[in-house]
């Protein structure tokens, strides 16, 4: 079966961009990641879509590992350079599960959507940043984010321009993707309006729908954002679909060992996944 199957090429013709409905969708996504820094792409995939998506992805999530603590925003050791109460130094507790590229096998709709050359380009085509290349991590270019009771994702910015996420399933309660659109620049942190936000004034806050089937591409290392607690028996997952503007482009070893408890991949995915 081809991925593409499971995506509503109606709404979102990625395999005919040139069309006048490709082009009002590209155009539309554009403006939007202008605006907002976000691209929220909702319906991408067909109810018959998300259905394998989410099959899927209970049938992985078992090989998720986990990952936790306290962390900043700037994804740093807090410095003493800083005063005690500057937004820097603010630790938040984050919790996560991850699913590694190397352990997604060549049958999963997952990594056929993320190997598939026509949404590669169809990103390219709304980020306008040149052309994309996957990354090269064999453990990092795609993952599977799971999350539970009692997960949740910090306040934090991105250390990457850009990433693309495809919402599979919610959890029960919360797990909502929140972010304050453009909140920094590259010459002004807005030290005072992160602090606010950390105090809960939520004035300039946004929350993302990120129903299941949504496809977001999302600029992080300006809008600060967060996943919001989770609460309940339900998996939250999320796929993340990692590119670069460059070729080659991999994570440190102390970044895998914490993410997926393991410096070196797997030499071969398996070929097929199941919880049996």
């Amino acid at each position: 079966m081809d991925v593409l199957e499971f995506v509503d090429l109606e709404r979102f013709p990625i395999t005919d961009l040139s069309s006048a409905r490709g082009q009002q969708v590209l155009s539309d996504a554009r403006a939007e990641l202008a605006q907002l820094g976000a691209a929220e792409l909702s319906g991408f995939l067909t109810p018959a879509g998300i259905g394998a998506f989410v099959a899927d992805a209970e049938s992985l999530a078992e090989r998720a590992h986990p990952s936790g603590g306290m962390g900043t925003a700037y994804l740093e050791m807090p410095s003493n350079e800083w005063s005690s109460d500057h937004p820097r130094r603010h630790v938040m507790p984050y919790g996560v599960r991850a699913v590694g590229y190397d352990v997604i096998p060549y049958t999963s709709p997952l990594r056929q959507l993320y190997e598939h050359p026509a949404v590669t380009n169809f990103i390219q085509e709304i980020l306008q940043r040149g052309q994309l290349f996957h990354y090269a991590d064999p453990c990092g270019a795609l993952n599977l984010a799971v999350m539970g009771e009692g997960d949740e994702l910090q306040w934090h910015y991105d250390q990457t321009d850009f990433v693309v996420s495809l919402a599979i399933q919610d959890a029960e309660l919360g797990g909502d993707f929140e972010m304050v659109p453009k909140l920094r620049t590259a010459a002004d942190e807005q030290y005072d309006r992160v602090k606010a936000v950390f105090d809960g004034d939520h004035s300039e806050v946004v929350t993302l729908a990120m129903t299941p089937g949504t496809l977001l591409v999302f600029e992080g290392r300006y809008s600060l954002h967060r996943v919001s607690p989770i609460t309940g028996e339900t998996w939250r997952h999320v796929g993340l679909l990692a590119y670069d503007t460059k070729a080659d482009t991999v994570s440190s070893e102390h970044l895998r060992m914490n993410r997926y408890g393991r410096t070196q991949p797997f030499a071969e995915p398996p070929a097929t996944w199941s919880v049996a």
